[in-house]
């Protein structure tokens, strides 16, 4: 009897480990440049971009990717920044009457888009963790939209 009670307790310790242990594909929750490679930010706005860089060494919130060879109208930088949920909310109700805020769907949890002028950004939630996407160039704001939100939806993937 006591070795069987001695194989559930091992048996539940073991199934408490295992769950409790992070996802092997979740990225640091302040570690933006975790969240997309060069590559998937290449692939989505179709230029080739140079790997991510933090802002400074020690803040790494927000993670800048920029085009290699500059030419023409085209995508040439990319900022994924990483906020709180009260950042994420207090975005849905903006302050002056000349932004305009667009739900997106099939993102996180919850996203829209913040469009003021010509420039757009993505706002996602998606559990606890919220961020901002952003393609900055000389490009149509529904072409910006559709990058940001593929790379939103390939970032959310490690949250």
């Amino acid at each position: 009897m006591t070795a069987r009670i001695y194989f559930v307790f091992v048996v539940a310790v073991m199934f408490f480990l295992i769950a409790a242990a992070p996802a092997a594909n979740a990225a640091p929750s302040d570690d933006a440049c975790a969240l997309l490679t060069a590559a998937q930010v290449s692939s989505a706005t179709s230029v080739e971009m140079n790997a991510g860089t933090y802002v400074t060494p020690t803040f790494k919130k927000t993670c800048t990717w920029t085009i290699k060879k500059p030419a023409g109208k085209t995508a040439r930088i990319v900022t994924l920044y990483l906020q709180g949920l009260d950042a994420f909310e207090s975005g849905k109700k903006p302050l002056v009457g000349t932004v305009n805020i667009i739900p997106v769907g099939g993102v996180g949890d919850d996203a829209y888009y913040l469009a003021v002028g010509p420039q757009v950004y993505l706002f996602v939630k998606k559990g606890s963790a919220a961020f901002k996407m952003s393609v900055y160039g000389d490009i149509p704001q529904e072409t910006k939209e559709a990058m940001e939100k593929t790379l939103a939806q390939q970032a959310v993937s490690h949250l």
